[in-house]
């Protein structure tokens, strides 16, 4: 449960859309270190699911076929990636069908044990930023940073809503709103490793920040702690 001695862990939590992908993506970038999308692993699952034409709604087939499935993690250009049965999901893991079904995976005990299990197995890989929900309180309670990124409803709603019209060209802002206020509600009242902000994280509000301020903040924070 601890860190890693030998390697560092920036681990950055937050809810849907309060830019925690892009800061982590960019943070990684700057300090050299692996970038690690956790939130991708249960989508990866998702996807799995949907392929299979397994109902996400029914735990007990969604168990059985994460336990007979194969997955395969490596790097690409320091960003974490995997295979699962030997097919490379990355095209689809945004998709509206995984979208949907992703907070009922994610809320099933057994797969957020067999995804905190693979998490920490990426220390293996170096210095990592890793992005999710859970990651300063459960996968790497022992991190020496960690961050806790939030921002209103509404901006978060306006950024989703930008992202799926840049991705898709569609999109509606309310059903965006709605769809997030939905997960929130999710990932903060489950039963395992709720959302919440982690023990000796540090809270950044990015409403009215840039993306640059934040991932500046956070670069300047972990390098004066290395520097000490």
């Amino acid at each position: 449960m601890s860190n890693n001695s030998e390697f560092i862990t920036v681990a950055i939590d937050g809810p849907s859309a309060s830019g925690k992908s892009t800061v982590s993506r960019e943070a990684a970038q700057k300090l050299g270190y692996v970038y690690v999308d956790s939130g991708a692993l249960y989508r990866g699952m998702t996807w799995k699911a949907v392929r299979e034409g397994v109902d996400v709604k029914e735990p007990d087939r969604v168990i059985a076929l994460m336990e007979c499935s194969n997955w395969e993690f490596f790097l690409d250009d320091k960003v974490l990636k995997f295979t699962i049965d030997g097919e490379d999901p990355t095209a689809q893991l945004r998709s509206e069908p995984v979208r949907e079904r992703v907070s009922d995976v994610a809320v099933i005990p057994e797969v957020r044990a067999f995804m905190v299990d693979r998490l920490r197995e990426t220390a293996e890989f170096g210095d990592l930023v890793m992005e999710g929900r859970d990651i300063g309180s459960v996968v790497f309670p022992n991190a020496v940073f960690k961050f806790y990124l939030d921002a209103d409803p509404e901006e978060r709603a306006r950024r989703r809503y930008r992202e799926l019209l840049e991705t898709e060209g569609r999109g509606d802002e309310k059903q965006v709103l709605d769809s997030l206020k939905r997960r929130d509600l999710k990932d903060s009242s489950r039963k395992t490793a709720p959302l919440q902000i982690p023990l000796g994280a540090r809270v950044i509000n990015t409403t009215r920040m840039a993306i640059e301020e934040v991932v500046d903040f956070i670069v300047r924070e972990v390098k004066r702690a290395e520097g000490a």
